[in-house]
């Protein structure tokens, strides 16, 4: 818990209000999905293309392919969608099968441990049917060998014995879809990644869209919201759906607390602030990094480790987890000297850069 240096006390003896810093736990501008998000992210999930927003391309493309297998009959080609956690990968695959009016089986890559697994998974499939997995680039090498000749030839071979007695038994399958979601497209292997007739990858949404979703989420939870106020949540979600709906939650809840459950820009403004998410979706953390890089450093190039000891976390949480988005935003780069702050990062902290020598 944060604690008030002594010059920062009043005359009274009492520390001034500041928002309370945890320095430990999943974070709120996070496109992971967290134990928070999955109940109501079910609810507030789009089932049909019509009712999905943002996309466009991706979305017209699949309207096209999934009136042409339905006009067909046939099951949809296979499917893989690729892209930044909270992009809206899963729910997709989920209006692909509503579309298609399929039944959804849905696993991961990492739950899929042996062939056995993956045996008893597919010979459950009907016919049509979707199988979506989550994580694909995470199945083991095993797995993956069963699952070529089911993707391409609908058919099983499956091991029954060990030793001498061994047999191989070929199983027919009926005709299904396989939907796969990554957001590591190069861990994919190539014969895998092959196998797939229809490539995506999803793209970050514009403030815009986000609004949208965020209304529209505002509607299913039957909280009260203005354009701005929506806006405002939309402006600091990273462009990320799943951040913009959690973040709508948090607003939801102060202003249930401070403003009679109305959302207005001022509302949104001041729940946003009190979260300690700035103008441009940063948390507290992000901001401790470009302080480091800005104060502490004068915008000198700094190692990876360097930055990790001055801001007290490990450094491959560092380059996983805080990095992506500071480097997208352009507030540092990458040299071959170290991590550098930009001048946009010294603009945004209101820090002068140091003179140029």
């Amino acid at each position: 818990m944060w604690e008030a240096p002594e010059d920062d006390l009043f005359a009274d003896g009492n520390a001034p209000q500041r928002p309370v810093r945890r320095e430990a736990g999943p974070r709120s501008v996070t496109g992971e999905l967290t134990a928070d998000d999955l109940e109501v992210d079910r609810t507030l999930r789009p089932k049909t293309l019509d009712d999905y927003c943002g996309q466009e391309r991706v979305r017209e493309n699949l309207r096209v392919l999934i009136q042409a297998a339905r006009d067909r009959n046939e099951p949809l080609d296979h499917v893989i969608f690729s892209g930044p956690p909270g992009l809206g990968k899963t729910t997709l695959a989920g209006v692909v099968a509503n579309e298609m009016g399929a039944k959804l089986h849905t696993t991961s890559g990492p739950a899929i441990e042996r062939t056995g697994d993956l045996a008893a998974i597919l010979t459950n499939l009907g016919e049509n049917d979707i199988l979506f997995v989550d994580e694909i680039h995470r199945l083991n090498h095993q797995v993956e060998e069963v699952l070529y000749p089911a993707m391409e030839d609908f058919f099983l071979d499956i091991v029954i014995g060990k030793g001498p007695a061994a047999r191989s038994i070929r199983l027919d399958m009926p005709h299904f879809t396989l939907i796969g979601a990554t957001t590591r497209t190069g861990l994919l292997t190539g014969p895998l990644r092959d196998r797939f007739g229809i490539s995506y990858r999803l793209d970050y949404y514009s403030t815009q869209e986000l609004s949208h979703i965020v209304q529209r989420s505002a509607a299913i939870l039957g909280v009260r919201i203005d354009a701005q106020g929506a806006a405002e949540i939309a402006s600091r979600s990273r462009g990320t759906p799943r951040l913009a709906n959690r973040l709508l939650k948090r607003v939801r809840d102060y202003a249930q607390v401070k403003a009679e459950g109305e959302i207005t820009w001022e509302v949104a403004s001041q729940a946003l602030s009190f979260f300690e998410i700035d103008q441009m979706g940063l948390d507290w953390m992000d901001v401790k990094i470009l302080e480091a890089l800005t104060k502490t450093f004068r915008g000198r190039p700094v190692g990876l480790t360097t930055i990790a000891s001055a801001v007290g976390e490990d450094p491959s949480t560092l380059e996983d987890v805080y990095e992506p988005y500071l480097l997208q935003t352009g507030l540092i780069i990458r040299t071959p000297q170290g991590r550098v702050a930009t001048s946009l990062a010294f603009d945004h902290l209101g820090v002068t850069p140091p003179a140029v020598k």
